[in-house]
């Protein structure tokens, strides 16, 4: 990775520390006095991270605002005696990531160093061309959702009246916009408005305009949606929950194609598309009385089901990685999820669907900035095992391509464990290395770097183990915990 940057007043105070940055392959660490430092020294580019001692004392705001101008994109990490019960006030808390408690822990520092690599990472995506509207082209790879793609590319280019079906929170919104934008109505506007959301009473005034003086409180003329989508499409969200009476005024529009503001008798001509979509069972709801059939009729054009998230659930780590770069083009931080994580998200029901996983990435990205989420710091419900053979579904998602080759190794979602043989052969000794020390490097972080302890995570011998230490050049740490 990157070089370090290690700013502290005593050059000699912190050796253990280069040496555990060395065993994590930070080899290019530069130790520094706060009087040292300069920007014009040191490339931001070229730095992965820079800690600062808390010790600098007095210079300690003055050196990060310092930081701050010489590299934003460079995290900066506060290194704090644990003994001491240092306050951080809010202005230092905005100039910093995190903070590294001293003596040092291998856990503690390989986990600020992820953190820092995923901070540069969503710093740079940003930077990049990325569309800021979300879900456009409808994430996903499983059959239902490349079915809802066929469906739109067939109905976009004609004027049917569409209707979406689905449970709240499968991203029904998110079709219409598509119907819309693969149109030849996207250059007009694309008006949404909720049914179930506006009193009956309100709701006429809110489709058709009102003139002035129509009603108490109508002090000035104003147009409905049906002017201000006009050449565009309206979308009607949760049509199910419209009045009987106002279900017999739009339904006359659907027919006429032409509607009066209240409080008008002047006919105004309507060219707009009709979306509507709803979480109920329209057809139970006509047996009920609560629905007319004429309008079902009217509505049912060119339906389309979306399923939701428990039907497509190797879609879940595509939705993972779109939300984080929402959240990363918004500047409202970035987080990465394990396999291990990321497989718990897959056994879950998902009740509120698309809406609840967004939810809760949001909710990872404020509780684990720039961090890396395991199962662990998964809220409990998604902790449970349910005992089911997951092995299809890690199939499904391999087969799907559900990953994404972006993503550093840390944050790979890619959930099969057998490797696949790259098209151009592969160095078998080379590889099986490299796998022998990552797994031992993982042993060691789960062992917070005692041997003796990853030896036993190993299955081997604690003397079989410093000798596959020596020879990786690995240093043993039974005393850096």
């Amino acid at each position: 990775m990157e070089s370090v940057l290690v700013i502290d007043p005593d050059e000699g105070a912190h050796a253990d520390l280069k040496a555990i940055l060395a065993f994590i392959d930070c080899t290019d660490v530069a130790l520094i006095t706060q009087d040292a430092w300069s920007p014009e020294r040191y490339s931001a580019d070229k730095t992965g991270v820079v800690i600062v001692a808390a010790s600098v004392g007095e210079k300690l705001p003055e050196l990060l605002q310092s930081l701050k101008k010489w590299g934003e994109a460079v995290p900066v990490f506060l290194l704090i005696d644990s003994h001491d019960s240092l306050k951080v006030s809010s202005e230092l808390a905005g100039s910093i990531l995190g903070q590294i408690k001293y003596p040092v822990k291998y856990r503690d520092l390989t986990a600020a160093i992820q953190q820092a690599q995923v901070f540069r990472e969503s710093h740079n995506k940003r930077q990049g061309a990325h569309s800021p509207e979300l879900f456009r082209s409808l994430v996903g790879n499983s059959r239902g959702i490349r079915q809802v793609r066929k469906q739109i590319e067939q109905v976009a280019d004609s004027d049917a009246t569409v209707l979406i079906l689905g449970e709240s929170g499968t991203g029904k919104e998110v079709v219409a916009r598509n119907v819309h934008y693969h149109s030849e109505r996207r250059g007009k506007p694309f008006v949404p408005i909720n049914c179930g959301a506006i009193p009956s009473e309100l709701l006429e005034s809110e489709l058709f305009g009102h003139e002035k003086g129509a009603f108490t409180g109508a002090i000035s003329a104003r147009q409905g949606r049906f002017e201000l989508a006009e050449g565009g499409t309206l979308f009607l969200d949760e049509i199910g929950d419209m009045s009987v009476q106002m279900q017999v005024k739009l339904l006359r529009v659907l027919q006429e194609r032409t509607f009066e503001r209240v409080g008008s008798n002047k006919t105004i001509e309507s060219n707009v598309r009709i979306v509507a979509a709803t979480h109920r069972n329209l057809e139970e709801a006509i047996t009920d009385g609560k629905f007319r059939e004429d309008l079902f009729y009217r509505l049912n054009v060119f339906p389309i089901d979306m399923p939701p998230l428990r039907e497509r659930m190797e879609d879940i780590p595509l939705l993972v990685n779109e939300l984080v770069k929402r959240l990363e083009h918004e500047k409202r931080g970035s987080v990465r999820l394990t396999q291990a994580a990321v497989v718990a998200l897959c056994q879950y029901h998902w009740p509120g669907n698309v809406r609840e996983l967004a939810n809760m990435i949001e909710r990872l990205v404020i509780m684990h900035p720039y961090g890396v989420v395991d199962v662990h710091d998964l809220p409990q419900k998604f902790q449970v095992d349910n005992g089911a053979d997951t092995s299809a579904l890690t199939a499904a998602i391999q087969k799907n391509a559900i990953y994404d080759d972006s993503a550093p190794d840390m944050g790979s979602i890619d959930l099969l464990d057998t490797p696949r043989l790259p098209q151009d052969g592969i160095d078998l000794k080379e590889h099986l290395s490299n796998l022998e020390c990552n797994l031992i490097k993982q042993a060691l972080d789960d062992a917070d770097g005692v041997v003796a302890h990853a030896a036993n995570r190993l299955r081997l011998r604690r003397t079989t183990l410093v000798e596959k230490l020596r020879k990786y050049g690995l240093q043993r740490s039974d005393d850096a915990t």
